[in-house]
């Protein structure tokens, strides 16, 4: 039981800093999400349901479930962040906002999933 809130914990303070960043970025956010080849019609909503979930993460509300919603979402994350550099695209991650203005790399892809890992433990570890 522990090791599940600890991990969600660990999630949820990193959605909530991804979200927080992302909108701390101000239309920034938007134009590097766009070139990363975002849905546009997800751009708006992504960091404030990043927020939500890190939130309900840390508070231990549903975590089973939310879990499970951070982890799909860290693997479509992921699978954007794949299929751009497997097309040799590397545009800034976004990932948190100006803090990873960074051009994307095989890095991104490891630290998602060590999040999708503990978002995984959080899902199954009781």
């Amino acid at each position: 039981m522990t090791i599940a809130i600890i991990a969600s914990i660990i999630v949820g303070v990193a959605f909530l800093v991804a979200g927080g960043a992302k909108i701390a970025a101000g239309p920034a956010w938007p134009t590097q999400a766009r070139a990363l080849g975002a849905p546009a019609v997800l751009i708006p909503f992504v960091p404030w349901l990043e927020i939500v979930i890190g939130a309900l993460l840390c508070a231990q509300v549903g975590r089973p479930i939310v879990a499970a919603i951070a982890a799909a979402m860290l693997l479509a994350f992921s699978g954007l962040l794949v299929l751009r550099l497997a097309q040799g695209r590397r545009p800034p991650c976004a990932c948190f906002g100006s803090w990873s203005a960074k051009p994307l790399s095989w890095r991104h892809v490891a630290r998602n999933a060590v999040l999708l890992a503990a978002a995984i433990v959080a899902v199954v570890a009781f």
